[in-house]
């Protein structure tokens, strides 16, 4: 019998790595969609695994270029997308990448009769509609859930890499945070995560799965616990909302890429993000992992 394929879109990324290793554990032939061939044989910033020795064939491309995904779907039996503008590039809107990017993919899976489409979205995404990167998200769900096409998707709180930024801002001696610091979340790590994803594929019903990890923290407690991983004295500033407000305002008009991003970071600190909890893999141990590498 031959082996179900996979194609993994966003395969360079931090959770695109992890989900490429999951598929091949269980024996899928994956193929990778990405941007970048060189990042796909390295180690990424935030222990993200280099994953070229696992993947049978790659498709280079950019979500911004539609002629790039002609075709990409072929002979695959799942699609997996975590593709999406998680950096400010000029000129490229969430919109863009996120939403008319995925859509451009399932069109070209529903062309090929794919069996299933697994998609990344967001956790309490209803509760942040004032962020242009979630109305990305859910436009494409709802584009996702009206094709007909068998879906899971699935809303995460936050990933282990978006715990990177705060470990990055601790070894430069000190954190800015948005609020009070006090709002609760339980990140989870892609390994974890990137089970979530593949127990979707086998799944024959069309459902939602919110998901975090197994340990709930506080901001601050987050931040704490980076600086305690570098053994340095914990330096954290809170700057009040309204100046990031403020901020998202002067962005506006000067840089929207940027402001797309920042909303989205202020969105996150307004609420508690807390999802049914899954996972093994703590944050401390990651924290720990990432100084010891940084030496």
């Amino acid at each position: 019998m031959a082996r179900k394929k996979v194609l993994v879109a966003g395969a360079s990324g931090y959770l695109g790595r992890h989900v490429v290793r999951e598929f091949a554990s269980r024996g899928y032939s994956v193929r990778a969609f990405a941007r970048n061939r060189e990042k796909l044989s390295k180690e990424g910033p935030n222990l993200d695994p280099p994953v070229s020795d696992v993947i049978e064939d790659i498709v280079i491309g950019d979500a911004a270029d539609r002629a790039t995904l002609k075709n990409v779907c072929k002979d695959v039996d799942i699609v997996f997308s975590c593709m999406g503008l998680t950096s400010p590039q000029p000129g490229i809107t969430s919109r863009q990448i996120d939403h008319l990017g995925n859509r451009a993919l399932l069109e070209d899976a529903r062309s090929h009769n794919v069996r299933k489409f697994i998609y990344i979205s967001v956790f309490n995404a209803e509760k942040m509609q004032d962020s242009d990167m979630v109305q990305a998200h859910e436009l494409f769900v709802h584009d996702l859930k009206a094709s007909g096409m068998p879906y899971t998707v699935i809303r995460p709180t936050a990933y282990f890499n978006d715990m990177g930024m705060f470990f990055n801002f601790a070894r430069k001696g000190h954190v800015f945070l948005f609020g009070n610091g006090k709002n609760r979340f339980n990140p989870i790590q892609g390994a974890d995560l990137a089970t979530v994803c593949a127990d979707a594929a086998e799944e024959e019903e069309s459902r939602e799965i919110a998901v975090g990890g197994p340990d709930i923290y506080t901001y601050d407690e987050t931040n704490l616990m980076a600086f305690e991983a570098l053994r340095m004295e914990p330096k954290i500033t809170h700057v009040p909302m309204w100046l990031g407000d403020i901020a998202l305002f002067v962005l506006g008009i000067v840089n929207k890429p940027l402001k797309s991003i920042l909303s989205f970071a202020l969105s996150v600190s307004r609420m508690d993000n807390v999802a049914p909890a899954t996972g093994t893999r703590h944050l401390g141990d990651f924290f720990r992992e990432l100084a010891a590498k940084s030496g």
